[in-house]
């Protein structure tokens, strides 16, 4: 299957750049790798509280850059990439949920719940099974209790 070994990359990828990010108070959101051959990218999403700004991308390129050299990850040359996902990035673990806390998120459900494929409010309650969004306006709010196996995706309501 296309891709499969790909994202066995990305896992073992992962390992290694984590704990790096981290000595410099940066999280790691996601590593996903594209392209073929020489045109390979590596995509490193990074994240820390009070966002990612241009320096942090510099700095942790900067030193994932020889740490992938060594590992090698692909028998050819490719590009790193370091960036913040965006505010509007779909959410992928219970910490990017966690985030979200108190904010305004909007749901794509797998299923329709009262007819309702996408579902948007304030964030309230996560834990690994479930998430709690108070629905409706701010004077009256009802509480909705969804399983999180429910939701195809998940993303923060970003106003400009």
């Amino acid at each position: 299957m296309p891709g499969e070994g790909l994202q066995t990359v990305a896992d073992r990828l992962q390992e290694i750049i984590s704990p790096i990010l981290w000595t410099l108070g940066i999280e790691l959101v996601d590593v996903v790798c594209v392209g073929q051959g020489p045109r390979s990218v590596v995509r490193v999403l990074i994240n820390k509280p009070g966002g990612v700004t241009i320096t942090d991308c510099e700095q942790a390129h900067k030193a994932l850059g020889p740490a992938l050299d060594v590992v090698d990850p692909f028998p050819h040359a490719y590009t790193l990439e370091v960036s913040s996902p965006g505010l509007d990035r779909p959410f992928k673990r219970l910490q990017d949920y966690q985030r979200a806390v108190g904010k305004v998120v909007s749901l794509k459900l797998r299923q329709p719940v009262e007819g309702q494929w996408k579902i948007t409010g304030r964030l309230i309650e996560v834990d690994e099974r479930a998430v709690v969004l108070a629905i409706g306006g701010s004077r009256i709010s009802q509480p909705m209790s969804l399983a999180r196996e429910m939701i195809a995706e998940a993303k923060l309501v970003v106003k400009i």
